[in-house]
């Protein structure tokens, strides 16, 4: 595998050489926020291969869902309707802290984490 690293090596070098690495789109500006920024280190690689393969962790699905809900929450102007998704959001909120609870993973609520936010960007 060592034979691998320097042939990269070596052809990452005269590709600089060439200038071949000038002018990319983005260069200079921060790389994108990963998706997996709020996983665990530890877990990144599995989640990633999984991803890969088409199969998706049940508390990224969740967060997914999450989502949504509060999207559909906020536009929404029925108090039944409203009273419903509020319903679904707690029952994914409640099913992914103990996911995360399962694996060590301290979460904190959606809206208490949103107030703290509002006090912080103060």
């Amino acid at each position: 595998m060592y034979i691998f690293e320097l042939i990269a090596e070596q052809r990452i070098r005269e590709a600089m050489e060439r200038g071949e690495f000038d002018n990319l789109p983005g260069m200079g500006k921060p790389l994108p926020k990963d998706e997996l920024d709020n996983v665990p280190p530890e877990l990144r690689m599995a989640y990633k291969i999984l991803k890969n393969a088409g199969i998706v962790p049940e508390e990224l699905e969740l967060r997914k869902d999450i989502y949504s809900l509060q999207q559909l929450i906020d536009a929404c102007c029925d108090v039944e309707e409203m009273n419903g998704l509020l319903k679904q959001l707690n029952a994914k909120q409640l099913r992914y802290n103990i996911l995360m609870e399962q694996k060590g993973i301290h979460v904190t609520d959606y809206e208490y984490r949103k107030k703290i936010m509002e006090k912080l960007s103060k």
